[in-house]
């Protein structure tokens, strides 16, 4: 019970995210958690010595990131597991932090300059660049627990969205040319083993955000636990 109460929120709102799942409601939700995996393949590029020509996004929740150099196998194996680390860096940002509104402003700029740099299709711009202008509206306009709020459902909508994905994409349909059909393709291997093990390491992942991350008291009510001095 002791659980419940100091992490009820927390429930509460994967419980709304799970119920709408399949509804239009949180189908922005999905594309962005899409953009997060598309921005981690161009961030594998640059950090490893690429360039990043393009990205793509689709209303169908679908991507694409045109790359030149940089480290393949590093940069097929960041998409996944680098926009379920993004989730889980706002969702602590935002629970162990007074840092949300800062954080808020950083999304929107980011998704702003990616936007104006790498990405031309009508659809993602407009969606990219609307999602960056209201993130910085919020982040200007609201509270700092309504910027809480936001972080923590996108965050946890990362956390659910990115393994489901994972085991559709690469396991429950190991035919269709993902990220991990083309790892095997490149280096060896099953689809299903690569997809299987990024499984293994996205709920290994979001169990030590959940175990370690949340404290005692994750609600936004409760007063932020501060280090000993």
């Amino acid at each position: 019970m002791k659980v419940v109460r100091g992490h009820w929120q927390m429930l509460v709102i994967t419980a709304a995210i799970f119920l709408l799942w399949f509804t239009p409601v949180i189908i922005p939700l999905k594309i962005l958690i899409v953009f997060f995996h598309e921005l981690s393949h161009a961030l594998a590029a640059w950090i490893t010595g690429g360039s990043v020509e393009s990205i793509r996004i689709s209303p169908q929740q679908g991507g694409v990131t045109v790359t030149r150099g940089g480290n393949v196998f590093l940069l097929m194996s960041a998409g996944y597991l680098g926009s379920l680390l993004i989730g889980v860096l706002l969702f602590l940002g935002a629970v162990r932090s007074h840092a949300d509104r800062i954080m808020m402003a950083v999304l929107g700029a980011v998704m702003l300059l990616i936007a104006a740099l790498y990405i031309r299709d009508v659809f993602a711009l407009a969606f990219i660049t609307g999602g960056g202008v209201l993130m910085l509206v919020v982040a200007r306009f609201l509270s700092r627990d309504v910027n809480d709020l936001v972080l923590r459902v996108v965050g946890l909508t990362s956390m659910i969205y990115v393994p489901m994905d994972i085991f559709s994409d690469t396991i429950a349909r190991s035919e269709m040319r993902s990220d991990a059909y083309m790892l095997a393709d490149r280096f060896g291997g099953a689809t299903m083993m690569w997809g299987g093990l990024w499984l293994l390491v996205s709920l290994v992942v979001i169990g030590l955000c959940l175990r370690y991350g949340l404290g005692r008291h994750s609600n936004i009510s409760n007063p932020r636990e501060t280090p000993s001095t």
